[in-house]
């Protein structure tokens, strides 16, 4: 046979497939018309797995066993994702545990930043909330998650990711632990500047303090310069140190804004050497809502420890037409190589194609939560 009729013989092969597939959907159809009726779940990973092994005894190779055992993995998957939405159409999803509201209630509000007075998380909070907001302030992320989660403020602002250094871990770990739920964001450039107290000259300078990452950040001034690094775990509490200590030979790389809170001189400004520096804020609550006109959903999920797991649970983002827009991964205290995944994807909780891909991640993942809608 020469190629074109192989050609027109796959054609014909294909042609039945396609049959033998809309086929079997709508048997899948009636399937998800009985668990209606029934309750009975859409996943049953026994049913499943029970197939899968039967379907690979069937091939007569092993190369055609592993293909067999991919292709039912991808049938049955179509499978699920088709019910799920059968079910969304009959409203048998159940309701999310997220009341939409048309806009935050703030006027009464307390905040709180981690950091001292001239924190970038200040000049974030004030951004969103506006100069007039009453707020204080705490030395750690987890003492302003347990603030709103004990009910001390009302929202915490706290950085989760720069566009230089990357992802904020700690944030990571404390949304999946606290019942605390992202409501908001909040983007701010960065512009470290050098500061130290009046009449200070950069030859003066032993000592330079700051957060690590913004010493990071501005390791190409700081290279041109035998100073001694100090991290610190916020620029503000750097700038406070310099300014209560009142020594020259001490600088520390802040804001400009907590130069001025702290009455001190700057020395260099942009000393970072990113022109396009920013760092994303969340704004974070302990109530279950969200903006009826939110654009984006923030989500955590652990999944089995075995050969495409991740794929089949990224694949409902896929089949609901979602644009995912991140992905991170985090290590699972006390489960060596097996990691947590948050994403993020635009969308809102009341749009059936969120509820369909969120009620398919709950059924397959591990310990699926929704960190947001905002």
């Amino acid at each position: 046979m020469d190629l074109l009729e192989l050609r027109d013989e796959l054609d014909v092969i294909d042609s039945q497939i396609v049959e033998l597939y809309e086929k079997r959907m709508d048997v899948c159809r009636q399937v998800a018309e009985y668990k209606i009726e029934t309750g009975k779940k859409v996943f049953d990973r026994q049913r499943e797995a029970e197939k899968l092994a039967k379907v690979k005894s069937l091939a007569h190779n092993e190369f055609n066993s592993h293909g067999i055992v991919e292709l039912f993995e991808q049938i049955m998957s179509m499978s699920r994702k088709l019910q799920y939405q059968l079910l969304a159409e009959n409203g048998s999803l159940g309701k999310l545990p997220f009341i939409g509201v048309d806009r935050l209630e703030t006027e009464k509000a307390r905040v709180v930043f981690q950091g001292a007075e001239g924190a970038y998380s200040q000049a974030a909070m004030t951004r969103y909330f506006g100069e007039e907001i009453d707020s204080f302030h705490v030395d750690t992320f987890r003492d302003a998650m347990s603030a709103i989660d004990e009910g001390s403020a009302d929202f915490a602002v706290l950085p989760i990711e720069n566009s230089t250094a990357g992802i904020v871990n700690e944030i990571y770990d404390l949304l999946q632990e606290y019942e605390n739920y992202i409501v908001g964001e909040q983007i701010i450039r960065i512009e470290h500047c050098l500061l130290g107290i009046p009449g200070t000259k950069l030859s003066d300078i032993r000592t330079v303090y700051s957060h690590p990452q913004s010493l990071m950040q501005s390791s190409r001034f700081l290279a041109d310069y035998d100073w001694q690094q100090i991290s610190m775990q916020n620029n503000a509490f750097a700038a406070k140190k310099v300014a209560e200590e009142q020594k020259k030979d001490q600088a520390a790389i802040a804001s400009e804004y907590a130069g001025q809170v702290y009455g001190l001189e700057v020395l260099r400004k942009g000393v970072n050497h990113s022109g396009t520096n920013s760092t994303r804020f969340i704004i974070v609550t302990n109530q279950k809502i969200f903006r009826k006109d939110a654009g984006k959903v923030s989500i955590c999920f652990e999944v089995p420890h075995e050969s495409g797991s991740l794929y089949h649970m990224l694949s409902h983002f896929i089949y609901n037409n979602l644009n995912m827009t991140k992905i991170e991964s985090r290590p699972i205290e006390g489960r060596n190589w097996e990691y947590r995944f948050f994403v993020d994807f635009e969308g809102n909780l009341a749009d059936s194609a969120v509820k369909n891909a969120l009620r398919g991640l709950r059924e397959e993942a591990r310990n699926m939560k929704v960190l947001g809608n905002y």
